[in-house]
């Protein structure tokens, strides 16, 4: 039975060797990646003076004592400390560098976020992998009282134009249909405002109202505080402009789904 329970044992710490070396292999790849601007402090064990605090210039280059001009834009944080301590090494400077890079300042990698935001501005993607909702948190989310759920997120990828809109709240759905976007340098993210629906005629509180999402007939006119005692649903029509511009008028059914910009008109019942 002892050996059963070696046996046991040897596959359990394997198990956790292997998912130690997937986390490792996770956490590498989502690595910072070092950029222009940013400000860097590099220290090299036991070698005070090769201490150094520097920007990393435009062409992604620093000056670093010894070895002069290295280029380090675009490494990750781990491939420049082995950059710089291969440096080290091959010149004979030191037997067995050992090089630590700490970011002071992130100016290089960055997303602008604009609209409908608490906090609108440019945000530091501090990991290689930040995500669009990391991101918005950070600027103190949407605001509430916009009533948007659309996020569009615009850049680069691959050297070409980047659009896409995102319906938020899936995100976090169950379902799990929309991912949360991995975002990369130079992203701009817009949240825009809800759209709006108008309401008039013979309604208690007639005007403009939020479209808020699958917002039916019945729900904007008990938004609206309901009809009026000379209000009829029979005389409700909707003013709903087409693809091509038109304007066309429909009557809707009650459950009848709103679109953006609809103007809905309650007529006087002549009764």
């Amino acid at each position: 039975m002892n050996w059963m329970r070696d046996a046991v044992r040897w596959l359990m710490a394997t198990a956790l060797m292997v998912m130690a070396m997937g986390s490792q292999a996770q956490a590498v790849s989502g690595e910072y990646v070092l950029g222009a601007g940013d400000q860097i402090r590099i220290s090299v064990y036991q070698n005070p003076d090769l201490l150094l605090e520097t920007r990393i210039t435009e062409g992604g280059s620093i000056s670093y004592p010894l070895l002069g001009n290295v280029k380090i834009g675009g490494l990750s944080v781990t491939d420049a400390e082995k950059k710089i301590a291969n440096g080290l090494r091959d010149g004979n400077f030191l037997k067995q560098p050992q090089v630590s890079i700490l970011v002071l300042a992130v100016k290089a990698n960055q997303v602008s976020v604009l609209g409908q935001v608490n906090r609108p501005g440019r945000y530091p993607l501090e990991a290689g992998n930040s995500k669009l909702s990391e991101i918005l948190a950070q600027a103190g989310g949407i605001v509430q009282s916009s009533g948007s759920d659309i996020v569009v997120v615009s850049g680069l990828r691959d050297g070409k134009p980047f659009r896409k809109e995102i319906d938020f709240p899936k995100v976090f759905a169950s379902s799990g249909t929309v991912a949360d976007l991995p975002l990369q340098n130079g992203d701009s993210i817009w949240v825009d405002r809800a759209p709006q629906i108008y309401i008039y005629g013979e309604v208690q509180r007639p005007g403009a109202q939020i479209l808020l999402r699958d917002t039916t007939l019945l729900q904007a006119l008990a938004t609206a505080g309901g009809l009026t005692l000379r209000g009829t649903e029979r005389g409700i029509r909707v003013h709903r402009r087409d693809e091509a511009g038109e304007v066309k008028i429909v009557q809707p059914g009650m459950n009848d789904k709103l679109q953006p910009g609809d103007v809905v008109y309650v007529k006087e019942s002549l009764f």
